[in-house]
This record gives structure tokens, sequence and C-alpha cells, in this order.
């Protein structure tokens, strides 16, 4: 499905990273508490402030190839890297920052110091913290909008209001998704926990179905499961009704389809206002 561009970077991936919190003693199983460094394969717990410097060195000599958190982009993963763990003050990535590796792409850093690397060093051990650990860094708040704006454009541009209304199927929904999950309700329509659409799979519970028989006879109903060898339903009357696919043409509603419209319209302030909005439905 086609997402416009700046969802990628501004609306979809909302999570960042917070410093690091202490998370020294976790269950071990059977064998009672351990050590959550340990269980995780760490090692010693990052320098913030190192790392801090580290990013800063970071950003503008190899985010262009290895990605702004280091995950991986026309350079490999440097998270996933075998050697980055076992640097501690830059002393294995030193001579490869600075001699480069002309015959993969990479060019030569040679000016960087001793402390620099160390600093670098830092702050890669703190993307792989990161990653490891999903204890250490917390979601921002994204209820950063108009609550008042996005009940005009729920109401106004975005036509929200001619299929739902936020006293009948959305009554209390700020108080049964956080924000971040009713954004990506909105902004993902038919994506993982966004509801049912109009596709393939096992369908939407209650959506409409169409199914022509190879006979010409039609039933419409509610669809029950869609799979690639069978289609099943409750037809108007109630009764359970199955056939294989083969030979059968399947027409089915898209619930999402308004949804779907409005994903190239959007604005990064409709986004984040339309979910201030909905947060405030308690």
């Amino acid at each position: 499905m086609y997402l416009p561009s700046r969802l990628c970077a501004s609306t979809l991936l909302l999570a960042a990273a917070f410093p690091l919190i202490a998370q020294d003693d976790m269950p071990a199983g059977r064998g009672g508490r351990g050590n959550t460094r340990e269980f995780l394969g760490l090692g010693p717990a990052p320098d913030a402030a190192a790392a801090s410097r580290g990013e800063k060195l970071y950003a503008p000599n190899f985010a262009f190839c290895h990605c702004e958190k280091a995950r991986g982009a026309g350079g490999p993963n440097l998270v996933r890297s075998a050697l980055v763990p076992h640097n501690e003050k830059g002393e294995l990535i030193g001579p490869v920052v600075a001699k480069g590796r002309p015959d993969h792409g990479m060019p030569a850093f040679p000016n960087f110091a001793d402390g620099q690397l160390s600093d670098l060093a830092q702050y890669l051990h703190l993307q792989v913290e990161l990653v490891a650990n999903r204890g250490t860094y917390k979601r921002l708040n994204v209820v950063t909008g108009d609550a008042k704006a996005g009940e005009a454009y729920f109401n106004g541009a975005g036509g929200c209001n001619a299929c739902q209304t936020v006293t009948g199927d959305l009554a209390h929904i700020g108080s049964r998704y956080q924000p971040e999950q009713l954004q990506t309700r909105f902004v993902w329509p038919g994506g993982r926990g966004g509801g049912g659409g109009g596709g393939g799979g096992r369908g939407g519970r209650g959506q409409k179905v169409t199914v022509t028989l190879p006979s010409g006879d039609s039933i419409t109903g509610s669809l029950k499961t869609l799979v690639d060898v069978n289609v099943s339903m409750y037809d108007g009357a109630g009764n359970y009704r199955s056939w294989p696919r083969e030979g059968l043409k399947i027409d089915m509603e898209d619930r999402l389809a308004a949804h779907r419209q409005l994903l190239e319209k959007y604005t990064d302030a409709d986004m984040h206002n339309l979910t201030a909005h909905l947060a405030s439905r308690k």
C-alpha cells in the first residue's frame, strides 16, 4: 500500500531513545534473579556523555552510509556487527575508520583522534543497547496537536463523522487505545492492529460480501472467512454458507476506502490534531 513519504519520517516512526535507565536485575527463570546485561550479552553500560559526543561525530561522517542510528543503509548494519560489541575504546574500529575499506566503497577517515574514536565506540554501544534491551527507551508523547482543531477536521475536511461518531462506535476510544496506537490505526488503515479491510486473508468480521456462483446466482451476507481455497459467510437469513473459491466471483465492501483516500491528503498537522482529538475522548 502506498504511503506518503512524510509518514515514514514524521508520523509512523514515533519511537525515540531516551537516556539510559538503570535496569541491573531481572528474573532469570528458575535459577532466581540474574543480571540483565549478562542475560542480553551486553558489555559495560555505555557512557552517556561520550555517546552524545560520538553522535555528533557519527552523524555528519557515517549516517549517510550506515543510517542515522547505525541500522544500515548503503553500508552494513553496525548494530549487528561482531566487531562493535568488543570495541571498548575505539581500538578495533580505529584502523577500519582510519584506512577505510575502498574495496567495499568506504572512504578513509584518517583524522579522528583516539578520544574521538572512543566516543564513536560509545555511541555505537548505545545503539546496540537500545536494540537489545527494549526497557531502555520510551516512546515520545505523540499528543502534540490541537484537540479542538482535530475535532473540526473530524467533523469537517476529514469527513470522518460520515461513518463514525465519538459518541457511538468511537465512544471512549481514548481510554481503549494508547495515543500511538490511535494514530497508527487511522494512518495505516488495514495494517497490523488497524482493523479489517477489503483484501485477502481472513477478512474483517462482519464485512459485507457478495458471492456469485458459477450458475450466476448471487448471495450477499456477512463474511466469516476468506482463504485461498474457500470462502464462508452468513447469508441475510443468518444461515452459514461455504464454497470452494474456484469459479466464484467475490465482491467485498472496502470499509476503509475513505481512510485510504485520506492518506494522500493528510498534513502532519491534520494527523497530530486528529490524534489529540481522539486521545481526548476518554
